[in-house]
């Protein structure tokens, strides 16, 4: 049977492996030195919830507490429009009436303090240890997912491709000390969701065409499912970071971390799905051999009456 039409993606595997290494190594390297510039969810602050009558401008408030000394401070909505949420770095029992009395120095806008509430760093290690078990317990029921539904080495691929996407994302928001916080780390996520999606598309033409293309060898096999499903992955990259650039732009500081995180991650996870994920079932030997099922011992299935 003669291949379909291919894109040589498998030549320059190696060189994109090389890229990758030095990638990776950079992205570590950065996150040694320069460490996560965690928020005020992980590290512990004063919560305090305005309500205004009018709808609040979020830039408005968070260039107004910038001006009064509070430039660490994050401002977003809180349930309506109306509802406003600052989080601060402190604990003082007065910073409620302090923020207060420098936003009515600015601005004339009536509103009034709902609650203030300080977040111990306690509270926030304990949400920073609890997002790395759920990174680390993502990663593993993916390793476990892929071995039943595919093979072993499909779920080393994804893994291995996962650990550098993370690497990589991470090793960015550190270099630029961007500020980590919850929706960060929902980011971080959902970047693995879109990434593992991803890649089980790949691997579900790679695991359809060794039925279909019997005499290609693993290589050829992997150069026509890329090529396969090139088309749905362009589209689907784009599109998504369309929709994120736009969130980027117009989503204002609340939203900023966490655009910003998933565009890094879908350029990203693009690229490990062909140039990581992919390879390693080279590296690995997988053969239409490891996608039959074992026999059945017809001695060990008992007797219908």
């Amino acid at each position: 049977m003669k291949l379909p039409s291919r894109i040589p993606f498998m030549a320059i595997r190696n060189l994109a492996f090389a890229i990758t290494v030095v990638i990776s190594i950079i992205g570590l390297g950065s996150l040694f030195k320069h460490g996560l510039n965690f928020g005020l969810d992980f590290t512990g602050g004063t919560l305090i919830e305005l309500s205004y009558e009018q709808p609040a401008d979020l830039e408005l408030i968070k260039r107004e507490l910038g001006q009064a000394g509070y430039t660490d401070a994050v401002v977003q909505s809180f349930g309506s429009t109306t509802d406003v949420l600052v989080r601060l770095a402190g604990d003082s029992a007065d910073l409620g009436n302090e923020v207060a009395t420098a936003l009515r120095k600015i601005d004339t806008t009536s509103f009034e303090v709902k609650r203030v509430e300080f977040v111990g760093p306690q509270v926030g290690e304990e949400l920073r240890d609890q997002g790395g078990l759920a990174m680390l317990l993502a990663l593993g029921g993916i390793l476990l997912y892929l071995a039943f539904r595919f093979q072993w080495k499909f779920g080393i691929g994804a893994v291995g491709s996962l650990a550098h996407d993370i690497i990589v994302t991470l090793g960015i928001l550190a270099f630029f000390q961007v500020p980590f916080d919850l929706t960060v780390l929902a980011a971080v996520l959902a970047m693995i969701g879109y990434s593992l999606n991803d890649t089980i598309i790949i691997y579900d033409r790679i695991r359809e065409n060794f039925r279909v293309l019997r005499k290609a060898d693993i290589i050829e096999n992997i150069d026509v499912s890329v090529t396969q499903t090139l088309l749905r992955t362009m589209a689907t990259s784009l599109s998504t970071a369309m929709a994120l650039i736009a969130l980027l732009i117009f989503g204002g500081d609340s939203l900023g971390g966490f655009a910003l995180t998933l565009l890094i991650g879908v350029v990203v996870g693009t690229y490990s799905s062909v140039y990581i994920s992919a390879p390693v079932l080279i590296w690995l030997k997988l053969t239409s051999e490891d996608l039959i099922p074992p026999a059945v011992d017809p001695e060990s299935i008992d007797e219908r009456p």
